[in-house]
């Protein structure tokens, strides 16, 4: 499909003011959580884009409620332009999703009879079935083990089977929740190559993750999350640029004397040598030329900065609202 044609669609996922509250279970039991407050997010089609932020932001909230798993308390959410909530059947035959963990397999049967029980359940069957579910257990490296029973798989491989399953009915758009957790290194990488190929496919990619290197690596943009709320959004180079207010200076053959005028420069927040003799320090950008400018004309070698990442600015968010960083 043409890019007018699909900008003619409209977007992938448009979420407008959506609020859900979870208020406790007994009245007088406590206050009414919310997870997700007025949030706003639109994803084109066609785009992989990462939902980040810290434990509680809403991630996996949000998530839910497009997969019409949980309802929302307010707003509204739309996928493909189907409402969530009004034409959850229309919704469901759209996605496909990976939540990881045990959730959804079948442990006392194999690998491909998890697959053909999910897409009969997304109305396939015959040869159309055996073919799609013999391709997706090559794409996700478990041909070998099509006829094991599931309940002996490690966790990376039960992950495997989750990317899979989410695939079976060729779904418009994937939701991936922490969709690496337990792979191997090498799985991992193998999962960034699909979501590539998802992307070559024109299907739209919403992905959580706590892995910066993961989102920097395979998503167009990002999104990061504060209790339920957006805080930012963007190209995770842009935004990492754009957030990050320091950069860090390394150098080699730098004197004590030297690193002592660096330290007391104006906006330098560290300035120290390591045990092998490399100087590193952390400045303030607008006052970074200074530093590197003071660092030549000093006679340092292997001169340079590092730009900043997007868990740089993922960390400094984080750390400004003194939260901590987890699942």
């Amino acid at each position: 499909m043409r890019q007018d044609d699909r900008d003619a669609i409209g977007p992938a996922v448009e979420v407008r003011g959506l609020r859900r509250e979870y208020r406790p279970a007994r009245r007088g039991a406590g206050r009414t959580a919310v997870a997700l407050d007025g949030l706003d997010l639109v994803v084109p089609r066609g785009e992989v884009h990462g939902l980040l932020g810290p434990n509680g932001a809403g991630k996996t909230t949000l998530c839910k409620i497009l997969s019409t798993v949980l309802l929302a308390t307010g707003g509204t959410a739309r996928v493909c332009g189907h409402d969530v909530a009004a034409d959850p059947q229309a919704v469901r035959s759209l996605i496909g999703i990976v939540f990881g963990g045990d959730r959804g397999l079948y442990g006392r049967v194999s690998a491909r009879q998890n697959l053909r029980l999910w897409g009969a359940l997304h109305g396939l069957g015959g040869a159309e079935l055996r073919r799609r579910v013999d391709e997706l257990l090559e794409r996700v490296g478990l041909a070998g083990r099509r006829d094991d029973r599931v309940d002996g798989f490690s966790r990376g491989m039960k992950q495997r089977l989750h990317l899979a399953r989410g695939l079976v009915g060729d779904p418009e758009v994937v939701i991936l929740d922490e969709p690496t957790t337990g792979m191997d290194p090498v799985a991992a990488r193998d999962f960034r190559n699909l979501v590539g190929e998802l992307r070559a496919e024109r299907r739209t990619v919403l992905l959580t993750t706590h892995d910066m290197a993961e989102a920097e690596a395979v998503c167009d943009r990002v999104t990061l999350l504060d209790r339920g709320v957006v805080i930012a959004e963007g190209n995770p180079a842009v935004l990492a640029r754009e957030l990050h207010t320091h950069l860090e200076v390394r150098a080699e053959g730098v004197s004590a004397p030297t690193t002592a005028r660096v330290a007391a420069m104006p906006g330098v927040l560290r300035a120290a040598l390591d045990g092998g003799g490399v100087f590193s320090a952390t400045v303030a950008a607008d006052g970074a030329a200074d530093v590197l400018r003071l660092l030549l004309g000093a006679g340092a070698a292997g001169v340079g900065t590092a730009l900043p990442s997007l868990e740089d600015a993922y960390l400094r968010l984080v750390e400004d609202r003194g939260m901590m960083v987890g699942r």
